[in-house]
């Protein structure tokens, strides 16, 4: 007797204890989607990671604002982006390159909504811009770079890259420390000089990994010590440039410092290229300029909170008050007089409060209709072109005159 399985649709039922195989539609998460997962999840490390280096900058000071070892919160720090660079690379073996990278750039944009959620830091319209600008402008550019075949720097090569990252970074620590009262362009600097060691460092990272493919050699033992290096400078680097500069900008800048170095590496001794030809560089070099802007947008807006900041301070330490004028009719009386300095200095006055001088005035000698001296008013002081004015009490005309 013949034996029949009953089907249902295309698909037979299979004998008991034997699981039906599924169809190649059915698998749980292809590895394209499993390589984006993987990116976004490392790009929102990454954002933590800052976050609280951030928050650990703003209470640490002397030798601490590089390597405070002894802060807990910053070695959280140091597991967030150690975490986030592992699923970086993960996500790099499930997915292309040309994917993988320009979403690493999205750790700028979820690292202000996260600041806001957790810490109370809210970002301006003009830092969110500028935000903005620096991921598209730096996906853009990291889309537009082409893969290479497996290629590696001889000795001499790897030399030239270690002097020349050492000398970048050096140079740009001591430029941020002749610029120290400017915390901004002090952060932006040391941002920079984070960004170059953390590129290099990725490079040395290829170099090695392409070695290793005919297998393990001590030959690469400089080469490791070179990447721990620049891996550590980077963090310390990093740490230093979030204290008196805020989040974004050198977030934004490490963020985009970095895999532009690694690109520009490429480019000249990987033999790496855009792709598309002369279109994809004019393209590449158009994305160069919108990151670029964004970061001057971020810089720009912290150098105003600072100045701001500063204003402030100086009110309160003199302890002036400013008049509340009305704002368009100031702005009108200005431009309309912008040739006068006399209008410009009343437009801007500070007039102190409640400030007055009690007047008297002798009296007479003799007469029925002579002043009450008590009866003469308080005169107040009165500005005059930002200095104080104090009136002279006129005589009484109707005085009596004395008769001889």
């Amino acid at each position: 007797m013949a034996r029949h399985r009953v089907g249902h649709g295309s698909r037979p039922f299979a004998a008991p204890g034997r699981p039906p195989r599924p169809h190649a539609e059915e698998q749980p998460m292809s590895a394209l989607a499993l390589s984006v997962v993987l990116s976004f999840v490392s790009a929102v490390a990454y954002a933590g990671g800052a976050i609280v280096q951030e928050q650990v900058a703003l209470s640490s000071s002397g030798a601490q604002q590089y390597a405070p070892l002894r802060r807990p919160g910053w070695w959280a720090a140091v597991g967030l982006n150690g975490l986030g660079a592992v699923l970086h690379v993960v996500a790099l073996a499930y997915g292309p390159l040309s994917l993988v990278q320009p979403l690493g750039a999205l750790t700028i944009v979820f690292a202000l909504p996260m600041a806001a959620l957790f810490v109370g830091r809210r970002a301006g319209a003009t830092a969110w811009r500028g935000a903005l600008m620096a991921t598209l402008g730096l996906a853009g550019l990291l889309a537009l770079v082409g893969a290479s075949g497996a290629q590696s720097l001889d000795g001499s090569q790897r030399v030239a890259a270690a002097v020349g990252t050492v000398a970048a970074v050096v140079t740009l620590m001591v430029a941020a420390r002749a610029v120290h009262r400017h915390p901004a362009v002090r952060s932006i600097l040391l941002a920079t000089a984070s960004g170059v060691a953390f590129g290099m460092s990725s490079v040395f990272t290829k170099t090695v990994a392409v070695d290793w493919t005919g297998g393990v050699s001590a030959a690469d033992l400089p080469s490791l010590a070179v990447i721990g290096v620049l891996a550590t400078a980077g963090m310390l680097l990093s740490q230093a440039s979030y204290r008196g500069a805020g989040l974004a900008a050198p977030l934004a800048t490490l963020t985009v410092v970095n895999p532009v170095v690694a690109a520009a590496v490429g480019i000249t001794m990987f033999g790496e290229t855009f792709r598309y030809g002369t279109t994809g560089t004019a393209l590449a070099l158009s994305c160069g300029v919108v990151a670029a802007g964004g970061l001057i947008l971020l810089t720009t807006e912290r150098l105003a909170r600072e100045h701001e900041a500063a204003a402030g301070a100086v009110t309160a330490d003199t302890g002036a008050v400013p008049v509340a004028a009305d704002e368009p009719a100031v702005a009108k009386a200005v431009g309309r007089q912008a040739d006068d300095p006399a209008e410009l200095l009343l437009a801007e006055l500070t007039v102190p409060e409640d400030v007055t001088l009690p007047v008297t005035v002798p009296a007479a000698a003799a007469g029925p209709d002579a002043a009450d001296p008590a009866a003469v008013p308080l005169m107040p002081y009165a500005p005059f072109y930002g200095g104080p004015y104090v009136p002279v009490p006129a005589p009484d005309r109707h005085l009596a005159r004395v008769r001889s």
